[in-house]
């Protein structure tokens, strides 16, 4: 469960590789249904998720293409092609799935509001954090310093090897050049972290929690795309229960 300050009527929840029914590679809490894990697994595994948390409505799974299209979860009616929801009314479940790239959710200090945002570094690059955050403060209109931001699991600033291009595609938006460290020529380890912090920071958010844990080294918990390739992925939940 997310460890920050969201209002009591926000649920949230981040799920692990464990305590599924998938097989390997998949094993064994796999959630998506794009990774080539058997249907049925990924049908049980998904309505296990429900019984565990609570929630009634199907959450908004979203067809996640690394970009910065933001949805809202109330309009969903099959897979939609995005990488960030919203919603505004009480049930509607936001959820992102990650095997690495950088899970964020939402709320506003109220909850009257909640998001999933979905950041690889493509992600990231192209604004689907402030995209989200622009849906959040124009749906409630509220300024950014209203919202919480909690950053899930994802790969860690010490195993996040990139080359110069994904490092100047950031530095030429003028981030901070400590989010990157040499490692040999023309390549990069980057803090996928501190850039989204820099980021929502900038944007005038303030209270931002989590990013604190890796995917790829910590195999016992977290499916790793980097890591195995063949994967299965963790989900990010977040929604309003008045």
């Amino acid at each position: 469960m997310p460890n920050w300050p969201a209002p009591d009527c926000v649920q949230a929840l981040c799920t692990t590789r464990l305590g599924g029914y998938s097989e390997a590679p998949y094993d064994s809490f796999n959630l998506a249904q794009h990774v080539g894990d058997a249907p049925t697994h990924v049908a049980q595994n998904r309505e296990y998720l429900q019984q565990l948390a609570g929630y009634s409505n199907e959450p908004a799974w979203l067809e996640q293409v690394h970009g910065s299209v933001v949805v809202n979860a109330a309009d969903s009616t099959a897979t939609m092609a995005a990488d960030a929801s919203v919603a505004t009314v009480s049930g509607k479940v936001c959820v992102v799935m990650t095997a690495d790239c950088l899970p964020v959710l939402f709320c506003d200090k109220q909850g009257r509001a909640v998001a999933a945002a979905h950041a690889g570094w493509r992600g990231l690059a192209a604004g689907v954090l402030e995209a989200t955050l622009q849906r959040l403060c124009t749906e409630l209109a509220c300024p950014a310093n209203q919202i919480l931001a909690w950053l899930g699991p994802a790969i860690g600033p010490s195993a996040f090897e990139v080359g110069d291009e994904v490092r100047d595609s950031f530095v030429a938006q003028h981030e901070v050049a400590s989010a990157f460290t040499a490692v040999r020529s023309g390549h990069w380890l980057m803090d996928i972290y501190a850039i989204a912090r820099a980021r929502l920071n900038t944007a005038g958010v303030t209270g931002i929690t989590g990013g604190e844990y890796c995917t790829f080294s910590d195999e016992g918990h977290f499916f790793s795309y980097r890591r195995n390739k063949v994967c299965g992925r963790m989900a990010s939940l977040i929604w309003r229960q008045d």
